[in-house]
């Protein structure tokens, strides 16, 4: 059967975006015997319409629209009609409403292929794997989209060895099924079996299984893994072009690396296809020139971008106060709430570190007091800025006071950022009873009896010194060892202290032993750069 009249007038209102109108002209059409009367066709169009906007920011209003249309579907005698009750089905699905979608689902006469992926894709989406699987296990006829949606299910619930087995059980799989259960081991670490799947797949791949692979890295501390797969995308045999979210996926690769070489070619890269003035991009460029010290790119960057959300306000601000330009931040939160932005918990995060960094105390205590004022809770990386401020200034009675109000208590970041204060000040009293608490919360981490170690040695308190050392061998006896990464064009070498395995480690000693000569430093007969490990 051809759609009516109603219908094509309906399809075209909706693709111009008239879909009050449509719905309104569906609603006046109400006698069957009319050449506009609604058919197969008109609901289902009007649902689809409905369920898109279901799924996005409008849910609540399209919910109670969607509703109405039921109960013009019933008035209208269109209840069993396969495509309209599918259509209702797959509206409840994406409003949210899976008992109504599935009482739709169960009141129907007859059900397609359709019907039982829109009741299957809707448990999968809100988490309900084991009803997905009810139903899929019921279904008479599969086919890829179904098998996709349940492992794309199984994968937001992190539960990736279903997903694998439902991948094995494809009788053909697709792009879709590849990238979806790649993403579902980069989300669990195993970026090792998602590389095979990426690998497996030369000819079939797409940007987004790209972007899947290069975020995956990064997400998992692979920077360097994350570069080169950009890199390679950049090959002239690859047909694809890097897009908003493959700079987004792989700036923090960059950041980490600090290859800036490659982090200005991708600004340039971004401002040549207009991807700078996208906010997740300009906010991931700031971020980005912040961590690695270019607070004035970052600046231009910020400036240079209209409109602002508050994402990047956020990055702004933070970006500036780890640079050590307090007051700028906080000019700029100022002119952030006077332009009607309004601060969320990451701005305040922000706003302390930077009155933190500039020793801001005043101000440190005036923007949390006010914090409950602006509607926002307080939590533990709040609480844990102010600590290190009062703490780094000399408050460590403040300080203190403060973590016994901790709604929570204080973890350890927090207990080993007011021991260090403790030690700078020379405070051993305190710092003994802070090393208290330490040692429940985190009683393995070394670095804490690294600062009790250096106090008592700085207080000539040898015995108490030496019995820190023995409680540090026996957790180890090292701390994790410092990194450096230096970029030289187009590659970035990294050098981990008392390493010895780089390889030009014999030329490095050498040049590193001239530079000693030139100093006057005496040069012993050979020089243990292991040594220098705390």
């Amino acid at each position: 059967m051809l759609p009516s009249k109603h219908s094509s007038i309906l399809t075209a209102l909706l693709c111009r975006g008239r879909r009050n109108f449509a719905v309104a002209s569906s609603s006046r059409n109400r006698r069957a015997v009319s050449p506009l009367a609604p058919d197969d066709y008109t609901f289902p169009l009007l649902l689809k319409e409905a369920a898109a906007e279901a799924a996005g920011a409008s849910g609540t209003r399209s919910s109670i629209e969607g509703q109405k249309l039921h109960g013009r579907i019933i008035k209208f005698g269109f209840s069993s009609c396969v495509y309209a009750s599918t259509a209702l089905v797959d509206f409840y699905s994406k409003a949210g409403d899976l008992a109504s979608a599935r009482v739709v689902f169960d009141a129907m006469p007859r059900r397609t292929l359709p019907s039982w992926t829109a009741i299957m894709v809707g448990y999968a989406r809100s988490g309900d794997m084991r009803s997905a699987e009810e139903v899929f296990s019921l279904m008479p006829e599969k086919d890829t989209p179904a098998y996709n949606a349940m492992i794309d299910g199984f994968v937001k619930v992190g539960d990736v060895p279903s997903a694998q087995k439902v991948f094995d059980a494809m009788p053909e799989r697709n792009v879709v099924s590849r990238t979806s259960l790649m993403h579902g081991y980069c989300m669990a670490g195993n970026t090792e079996a998602a590389r095979e799947l990426f690998d497996a797949m030369p000819r079939r791949r797409n940007l987004h299984s790209w972007n899947v692979m290069i975020r995956g890295y990064c997400r998992n501390r692979e920077s360097r893994k994350a570069l080169n797969l950009f890199r390679e995308l950049q090959s002239q045999p690859c047909p694809f072009e890097p897009n908003e979210v493959t700079l987004v996926s792989v700036i923090p690769a960059i950041t980490d690396t600090g290859a800036m070489d490659l982090g200005r070619w991708v600004h340039e890269f971004a401002r040549r296809k207009g991807l700078d003035r996208r906010a997740n991009v300009a906010t991931a460029l700031i971020d980005m020139y912040s961590k690695c010290g270019n607070a004035d790119e970052a600046r231009r960057v910020f400036n240079q971008l209209n409109p602002k959300d508050v994402t990047c306000w956020n990055a702004i601000i933070n970006g500036l106060a780890v640079n050590g330009h307090s007051r700028e931040a906080l000019g700029l939160f100022e002119e952030m709430r006077r332009n009607g932005i309004s601060p969320n918990s990451v701005t305040m995060i922000g706003v302390l570190s930077a009155c933190n960094h500039g020793g801001l105390v005043d101000e440190g205590r005036q923007w949390f007091q006010e914090m409950e004022a602006l509607g926002i809770s307080k939590r533990v990386e709040h609480y844990g800025c102010m600590v290190d401020l009062l703490g780094r200034c000399g408050y460590l009675g403040e300080a203190i006071e403060l973590i016994g109000k901790m709604p929570s208590g204080p973890n350890g970041i927090v207990l080993s950022s007011l021991l260090f204060a403790c030690a700078c000040h020379g405070a051993v009293d305190m710092a003994e009873n802070v090393m208290k608490s330490v040692v429940e919360v985190e009683p393995r981490n070394i670095g804490n009896y690294i600062i009790m170690r250096n106090l008592y040695a700085a207080k000539k308190m040898w015995r108490d010194a030496l019995n820190m050392k023995d409680e540090i061998n026996k957790l180890g006896g090292k701390k994790e060892a410092g990194c450096s990464l230096i970029e030289i064009g187009t590659s970035v070498s990294e050098f981990v202290s008392g390493d010895r395995v780089h390889p030009e480690w014999e030329v490095i000693c050498d040049i590193i032993g001239c530079l000693r000569l030139h100093m006057g430093v005496p040069i012993e007969e050979e020089f243990d750069f292991t040594g220098l490990i705390i």
